[in-house]
Parts: C-alpha cells; sequence; structure tokens
C-alpha cells in the first residue's frame, strides 16, 4: 500500500522560504498534489504535478511563490515556498492522484491515498 511521507515544515517568518518533501515508494506511478489547511479553514489545493514532472498546476494564491518538482529517482516531490505570508500558515498534505489525473488534481478528483501533514507556520 503507498504510503506518503510528508516533511520540511517548520516556523519562519514573512518573507521567508521552506521546500517541503513527499517520499513514497513507487512514487513516480502516482500524479501528485500538494493541499493545505488553515486552522478553522477547509482544505485547500495549492498544487499539482504529473508523473512525469511535465505537467504543473497552482493555485491562484500560490502562483509566483511556489514550485512543484519532483525526482523520482529519490522517489520524492517537492514543494519549494518563497515570500511566505502569514495566511500560508497551516497543516500541508501531500496526496497521490492516479497517473491520468495528470496535474488536474485540484479539479475535485479524488485521491488515492494522503500523507499524515507538516505543520507550517509563518509568523513574525
Amino acid at each position: 500500500q503507498l504510503r506518503l511521507v510528508e516533511s520540511g515544515g517548520g516556523d519562519v517568518h514573512p518573507g521567508g522560504s521552506l521546500r517541503l518533501s513527499c517520499a513514497a515508494f513507487s512514487l513516480e506511478n502516482y500524479a501528485i498534489g500538494w493541499f493545505r489547511q488553515a486552522p478553522g479553514k477547509g482544505r485547500e489545493g495549492i498544487s499539482c504535478i504529473s508523473t512525469s514532472g511535465g505537467r504543473t498546476n497552482y493555485a491562484d494564491s500560490v502562483k509566483g511563490r511556489f514550485t512543484i518538482s519532483r525526482d523520482n529517482a529519490k522517489g520524492t516531490v517537492y514543494l519549494q515556498m518563497n515570500s511566505l505570508k502569514p495566511q500560508d500558515t497551516g497543516i500541508y498534505y501531500c496526496a497521490a492522484f492516479s497517473s491520468n489525473v495528470q496535474a488536474a488534481c485540484l479539479a475535485g478528483n479524488p485521491a488515492l491515498t494522503w500523507g499524515q501533514g507538516t505543520q507550517v507556520t509563518v509568523s513574525s
């Protein structure tokens, strides 16, 4: 069974950067998405990447600041987060999707599995 493990969260000042990782065995077979949940709010889709990494997609709230990438040889998907804002605070989850989802995981396709989440806190 696919098991996703997120890492890289932490505390950072506004304007700072973090890089999240999502690792799993055989990750190259899945499209991967990053999602977040802020305190008291619903889950928000952030970004998606196709199995090859050739297609990506971003929510408007993070476009131009966040970059998703993957290294299939290492079984890892990354989310580079720059110019962080307090409203980026939340628990960040990665999720695996069927390969035919490509980079469309923000469109409501059901995830196959979710990671346990990693906390990101942006405050001064």
